[in-house]
């Protein structure tokens, strides 16, 4: 994500220049799209439905293995919540805020349940500590309770940040049964510190660990540099400048990274369930399909490039937040198709899924909610969530009445 306090200023990262032609380029993007706020239809009969309320900063939906019912929130603020039935338990499942910062972007960024959770218990979060370094801590659930116990915190990785944005945040278990974390290049503009390009850092990474073997961790003998002098052995990939957020496609494996751009351009990109690792995503060279800074020449040569990228400019938005492939089966048209919107305007687009097609792919709106969009979520029956950081609500993704 983008540095909240400067969001909520100035889309600082809008065109400059003449006020009235900003103005006439965002009542043109109006008459293409319908806003819509939770709850309301759009155009391609998707609406989004309130399901969850009176949250405080919710950036991730999910589910625990084993328990279709209940929906697991983590809130930005330090908590993860438990609501079902549209009823939100008061008592947290676990509470960090005593021990999270939280200003700007920093806060509890992301959760992962383990595949065995149902027999070890773990649950894995991904928070800015007090001095605003990332740690990836293990908590175990007692089952009697259905609340995580404090004194259960194992310590996993510590990643020191040298500034207060861009800290990634997502977890995530693969396919293979690996945890996947994903970090920011450590902030400020521009990559000054060359986080992203450097293999000796953990920073503009995923990271790929083995959290059954090793203490607190092995690297899987697959990371494509586990045997590479001077770099780290957790990289699975690199060139990244705030990974907010990826994903895996249930069904096929894929991994889809939304990438959240400098000045000009977002990015959607795809990695094979096949690949072998090591893709460079080419931050700070690349910003989307266009050298970086803007008006270098650059060579491509070497580096993934996005399926997907929208502009800053003409009202397309400034941050975005990546989703899921849709799997679920109440919104057929969807099928295959993954999802991710825009924090700024609340957009919420579709591209079509699959990592065969390497060219760019066409955007088609979905909803335009009006939301500040933190993040999204997926159940166990594929079908969709979106979270609000703003108003504090989860809302999902569901079709419209009507024709």
């Amino acid at each position: 994500m983008r540095d909240r306090t400067k969001l909520l200023v100035r889309p600082a990262d809008k065109p400059s220049g003449n006020v009235m032609l900003w103005a006439a380029l965002s009542l043109l993007a109006a008459s293409f799209f319908s806003l819509a706020a939770c709850g309301a239809p759009a155009p391609v009969q998707v609406r989004l439905e309130t399901v969850v309320q009176g949250l405080s900063q919710p950036v991730q939906v999910l589910q625990a293995p084993g328990d279709d019912a209940a929906l697991y929130i983590v809130e930005k603020t330090g908590r993860i919540r438990m609501a079902q039935g549209g009823r939100l338990f008061s008592q947290a499942v676990l509470d960090l805020s005593g021990i999270v910062s939280r200003g700007g972007e920093q806060g509890l960024l992301g959760a992962a349940f383990h595949p065995d959770f149902q027999q070890n218990g773990w649950l894995f979060v991904n928070y800015t500590d007090t001095r605003g370094d990332t740690r990836i801590v293990r908590y175990t659930v007692d089952r009697s309770t259905g609340l995580a116990d404090p004194s259960s915190a194992k310590l996993i990785l510590t990643i020191a940040q040298p500034a207060s944005n861009h800290n990634g945040g997502m977890l995530a278990f693969g396919p293979d049964g690996y945890l996947y974390i994903g970090t920011g290049d450590g902030g400020r503009a521009g990559d000054p510190w060359g986080n992203a390009q450097n293999l000796g850092t953990l920073l503009g990474k995923i990271l790929r660990i083995d959290v059954d073997r090793g203490d607190p961790y092995g690297v899987p003998e697959g990371n494509p540099f586990a045997d590479a002098a001077g770099a780290r052995p957790e990289i699975w990939a690199y060139g990244l400048r705030n990974p907010w957020r990826f994903s895996f496609d249930r069904a096929t494996g894929d991994l889809y990274i939304a990438d959240v751009g400098q000045n000009a351009w977002e990015e959607v990109n795809v990695q094979a369930a096949g690949s072998r690792g090591g893709e460079n995503y080419g931050w700070n060279l690349t910003e989307g399909r266009h050298c970086y800074p803007q008006g270098r020449a650059c060579s491509f040569d070497g580096f993934a490039l996005p399926v997907a990228e929208y502009s800053h400019g003409q009202g397309g938005g400034c941050s975005i937040t990546g989703g899921y492939v849709y799997r679920g089966s109440a919104i057929p048209e969807l099928a295959g198709r993954y999802v991710f919107g825009d924090y700024c305007t609340g957009t919420i687009w579709a591209i079509q899924g699959g990592a065969e097609a390497t060219g760019l792919r066409a955007l088609e709106v979905l909803v335009e909610s009006g939301l500040r969009i933190s993040g999204f979520g997926e159940d166990h029956a594929g079908e969709l969530y979106v979270t609000s950081l703003d108003r504090g609500v989860v809302c999902k993704i569901v079709r419209a009445s009507g024709p």
